[in-house]
């Protein structure tokens, strides 16, 4: 009895989260959406006008972005909000965050990593930049110093450390599926992956196959 509620729970609690996450923002984008509506007297249409007004807003501030004198003029305006110190730092951590996540600029140097401990043991991380910044370039011993990020499993908070470039063992695994590895602290597999291991398990009870 017991195992099959924790049976229920565990497949069912996923997938009632993951479409409570959705919902909410959706709720919360069609307020921002209806609020939109109201400000030129328009009455809310239908439920989930308002969401669908900030996708065709978003839409159409991807199509202005991609001509020049507004993507000039919208980085003239960056650079001079950037000049009050509690706005620079609020935005950049957020446009740094943005950027990770973004498909259009995934920075290509993000490589998955094992770096191998004192006690012969080896911890996943990921080079996120191919240089550093010139105030640490400077205090760091000579070497091709590269900025590694740990992550820690199940937060949304890592690690960086300064690592020789010679002591990283390059490994051909994508960034997306090595840090829900890691995040989930070993846990979660890609598709892919386990399909991979499904093939080969028979062949490595049966060497002979």
């Amino acid at each position: 009895m017991k195992k099959t509620l924790l049976r229920g729970l565990f497949n069912v609690l996923p997938l009632v989260l993951s479409i409570w996450l959705f919902w909410s923002l959706f709720e919360s984008l069609d307020e921002v959406g209806s609020f939109l509506f109201g400000l030129v007297h328009i009455n809310e249409l239908f439920k989930g006008a308002g969401f669908l007004l900030i996708l065709i807003l978003l839409f159409v501030a991807g199509l202005l972005f991609s001509v020049s004198p507004i993507a000039w003029l919208y980085d003239f305006i960056i650079r001079q909000l950037m000049r009050f110190p509690f706005f620079k730092t609020v935005y950049s951590s957020i446009n740094d965050i943005a950027s990770l996540m973004s498909s259009d600029n995934k920075n290509k140097s993000q490589q998955t990593v094992l770096v191998h401990q004192a006690n012969d043991t080896y911890v996943v991380g990921f080079i996120m930049a191919n240089d550093t910044p010139e105030p640490l370039t400077n205090a760091l011993p000579e070497g091709d110093w590269v900025p590694v990020l740990f992550p820690l499993s199940y937060q949304i908070a890592g690690v960086t450390t300064l690592v020789k470039r010679q002591d990283l063992t390059i490994v051909d695994w994508s960034f997306e599926d090595a840090m829900r590895y890691n995040l989930t602290a070993g846990i979660s597999i890609s598709a892919k992956d386990k399909e991979e291991k499904d093939l080969k398990a028979p062949l490595a009870a049966d060497p002979q196959k």
